[in-house]
């Protein structure tokens, strides 16, 4: 059973053998820390499961430490003590071993492997900070799980959150679950980064959704929200409430500043009586929205899926539709990309056409969007149900110079010799000709010294 969840902000700082004097610069943060620890302690958990940003982050799986005992210091900040626990192994296979039935991607790292891929085989400053202040209140003996945050879906987090309950109930152990994690870092132009107005706004709704215990409305949150202001904490506090998926709760807000440009807020969230399921719902509006899709697909995207689905589930390209013979009558280098709960999950494509017609062209660049991109492993057949489609059908390439560029509506192609990279046109987070241009010539392995030419493109784009 969860026992109580709590979110702690993490800045060495606050850990007086390092911020000393400093400390009264925090105070109401090492308050609220001490409450925090003293109400998650006074629940009596036999393991507290700790989501950190800062340990091994990978963007497609979350990752756990696997060791028998886990250790950690915080000597890079100028403290000498070391903390030790012991791992919950139990529950974590159990958690492996769910996540894997729900095909959420879960890796249990042990020391050897973490080595071997300079990962890091020690707890980080994201656990070991709240760890001192549980220990301070008492849980000195108590087992931890130490869980780094990924950058899945919204939904997949919670999901995850969700299955570590069930986890907890299956093994009948009394967990906590600690999520790590600071606010916006962009709250003062003299912080970590520059003064962006969206992270006074985030971290306001979060302090204020928390508070009023509004899992639905923290899940959605814009992610431009999130980005623009640089926060390490969403995630760990979306698993956090999957946690309680099913359980109302009572919310507690111990303190919040923001003194260094950076947001600290600590809060406790007591389970109650059972409640609805929110993640049950979240799955059906995924269900339901996907369905819209496909219903309003293109027939270049139409056909992409087919040869996706058919190829993935059974080694094979299907025939092509009698509806689609249109897809037969043209040529053109094409793009096919996946994506998965908004994220990418593979592209691949042709600059100019490599096929004898354009369903060809769709079809062999489908397959190898799916199976054959470096960046991914091949598409399984579990995640068909997620994948979004779009296919670009690249108009003929020509000379351009830098002022003739704008990458809302061009492609570009840059080459030097035998090099040569492209980058399609209106993508997300590409606003500028220098961006387009400095990503291209990175695909292509090109210096942006270098003196290489430029060529530009036009797209339709089907969804």
């Amino acid at each position: 059973m969860i026992t109580y969840a709590a979110l702690s902000p993490h800045p060495p700082l606050i850990i007086p053998e390092i911020g000393q004097r400093r400390l009264q610069d925090v105070q109401p943060t090492v308050e609220g820390m001490r409450r925090l620890a003293q109400e998650l302690a006074a629940t009596a958990p036999e393991t507290v499961i700790f989501l950190t940003p800062h340990g091994n982050v990978f963007a497609d799986a979350l990752s756990s430490l696997g060791q028998p005992q886990l250790r950690g210091d915080l000597t890079a900040f100028g403290a000498r003590q070391e903390w030790t626990a012991s791992n919950d192994l139990a529950l974590l296979q159990e958690i492996a071993t769910q996540t894997a039935k729900s095909n959420l991607p879960f890796i249990i790292l042990d020391k050897d492997t973490a080595r071997q891929h300079r990962l890091n085989p020690d707890l980080d400053h994201g656990i070991l900070v709240p760890f001192h202040y549980l220990q301070e209140a008492g849980l000195t003996d108590v087992k931890i799980i130490a869980i780094s945050i990924a950058y899945l879906s919204t939904l997949e987090l919670y999901h995850f959150g969700h299955i570590v309950k069930q986890a907890a109930d299956k093994v009948g152990r009394k967990v906590a679950i600690l999520a790590s994690g600071d606010m916006s870092h962009r709250l003062k132009s003299e912080g970590p980064y520059e003064y962006h107005p969206d992270g006074p706004s985030f971290d306001k709704a979060v302090r204020e959704l928390l508070a009023a215990g509004d899992t639905e409305g923290i899940l959605g949150l814009p992610e431009s929200l999130c980005n623009n202001a640089g926060e390490c904490g969403y995630r760990s506090i979306v698993i956090m409430l999957g946690a309680l998926d099913g359980l109302n709760y009572e919310p507690t807000i111990f303190s919040y500043e923001g003194p260094f440009g950076v947001g600290y807020l600590t809060a406790g969230l007591r389970p109650g009586s059972p409640g609805e399921s929110l993640l049950k719902q979240l799955q059906a509006d995924r269900l339901q929205e996907q369905d819209r899709l496909r219903q309003q697909e293109s027939p270049p995207v139409k056909w992409a899926r087919m040869v996706i689905e058919s190829y993935v589930r059974n080694g094979s390209r299907p025939a092509l539709p009698d509806e689609l013979e249109d897809l037969r009558r043209e040529t053109a280098g094409t793009f096919v990309s996946l994506k998965k709960h908004g994220q990418l999950r593979g592209c691949i494509g042709t600059i100019s056409p490599a096929y004898g017609s354009l369903a060809e062209e769709i079809a062999g660049n489908a397959v190898s969007a799916a199976s054959r991109d470096p960046r991914f492993l091949p598409v399984e057949a579990h995640e068909l149900s997620d994948l979004v489609y779009s296919v670009d059908v690249l108009g003929k390439a020509e000379p351009a110079s830098r002022d003739q560029l704008d990458p809302k509506k061009y492609g570009v192609i840059v080459t030097k010799g035998s090099r040569r990279g492209l980058l399609l046109p209106d993508l997300e987070g590409v606003d500028t000709v220098e961006e387009q241009l400095r990503i291209a010539c990175q695909k292509a392995g090109i210096r942006p010294d270098e003196d290489y030419k430029i060529e530009r493109f036009e797209v339709i784009r089907y969804n």
